[in-house]
């Protein structure tokens, strides 16, 4: 009997303890939810794009260098400076180059005047010799002596048109349209044809961006090339606001098998002189566009051994994880391909506390300062 009452006793202590604990256990299951961050998922284009470093370079770069040896008695350029094509550089002294040719057009007419003699002489001689009178040698003799005066001639004509040459040469102009860069030999100076350098042009307007890509994109390249012209977008790291703009223009022959990737060039009008050569850039090579594609902010997209996944926010405040497939990423922005639809809300911030069917209590960022605030 005294069993039985014990255990009546404790059975209904039990029974007390537990109906005090009921409540609190209440109140947890309906208390806030986990706090987090969330974005509506959006369509937009999106453009598929490659990006590489890339290294700027001249359209065209032209080392002058002297034809003839003489003295620098004129610069007409300053250093950096930007010159047209035809624009006079250098003058070299040009009157040793005078001297010559007005020695070559006098041996020229000397040995024209020559010449007229010795076809006289010829003339005479093959009558005298039709007429027998003259002999074999003597018309022999005349007729060479008139092949070699005309010989004579023909040498002096190359030696006056090489004359009127280096007289030309002692004027050093620019074959293109350029900036010079550093003036290696001053006003002054004896310069050796054609040893010594004066100064290297480059042209930058246009310009080149070279820049490799891995070999896997080469198909997708060289098959949308042939449909379009290719956009390249091309900016100093960082300097986003001074972005410039041009095409692809080059594709290379072979694969680097070093590597694994394929060079490709694009040319800029370069019009604002952004880009310089031998500068380093970031390149971005716009392949295609997809159209009103389902994009994210990417740090939505979480990761794990099952794949990639998101926190989709339903209409009771409770969350599931969805599996899906993330494409590309674009300004902070990742295309779904599968398994959302747009306008779904997503968890952006805060998953690391959620599991599927967990509670959650939506906060916006504050960006005065810098903190979070729940919506009620």
């Amino acid at each position: 009997m005294k069993v039985l009452l014990f255990a009546s006793l404790a059975t209904a202590a039990l029974l007390s303890s537990c109906s005090q604990k009921s409540p609190a256990a209440g109140a947890a299951k309906s208390g806030p939810g986990v706090p987090v961050l969330v974005a509506k998922s959006a369509t937009q284009d999106v453009p598929v794009e490659i990006h590489a470093v890339g290294n700027v370079q001249a359209y065209s770069s032209v080392s002058i260098r002297s034809q003839v040896t003489g003295k620098i008695v004129q610069v007409h350029f300053q250093e950096g400076q930007e010159v047209k094509k035809d624009d006079l550089l250098f003058t070299i002294d040009p009157r040793p180059f005078d001297a010559a040719l007005n020695q070559a057009r006098a041996d020229l007419e000397r040995d024209q005047a020559q010449a007229v003699n010795s076809r006289l002489t010829f003339e005479r001689t093959s009558n005298l010799f039709n007429s027998k009178i003259a002999s074999q040698a003597d018309f022999d003799a005349a007729q060479a002596a008139y092949q070699s005066a005309q010989s004579t001639v023909v040498a002096d004509a190359a030696a006056l048109t090489n004359a009127q040459l280096n007289l030309e040469y002692t004027a050093i102009r620019s074959p293109i349209d350029g900036r010079t860069g550093n003036l290696t030999t001053k006003e002054g100076n004896i310069v050796k044809a054609p040893d010594d350098l004066l100064v290297n042009i480059m042209q930058i307007h246009p310009i080149y961006v070279a820049f490799a890509v891995p070999e896997n994109n080469l198909p997708a390249i060289r098959a949308q090339a042939k449909v379009e012209s290719l956009p390249v977008t091309a900016y100093a790291p960082g300097d986003t606001n001074n972005a410039a703009t041009g095409v692809l223009t080059f594709i290379d022959n072979t694969v680097d098998t070093n590597t694994g990737t394929i060079l490709l060039k694009a040319t800029f009008q370069n019009t604002n002189t952004v880009l310089w050569p031998g500068q380093f850039v970031q390149t971005s090579l716009v392949l295609s566009n997809l159209p009103q594609a389902t994009v994210v902010p990417s740090q939505a997209v979480q990761t794990s051994q099952d794949g990639e996944f998101l926190f989709v926010v339903k209409d009771d405040d409770t969350v599931e994880a969805r599996p899906i497939t993330a494409g590309l990423t674009y300004d902070g922005e990742r295309v779904i391909t599968s398994g959302l639809k747009p306008g779904e809300t997503v968890v952006t911030d805060g998953q690391i506390k959620l599991t599927t069917g967990a509670k959650v209590s939506v906060k916006t960022p504050d960006t005065t300062t810098n903190s979070v605030v729940m919506q009620e």
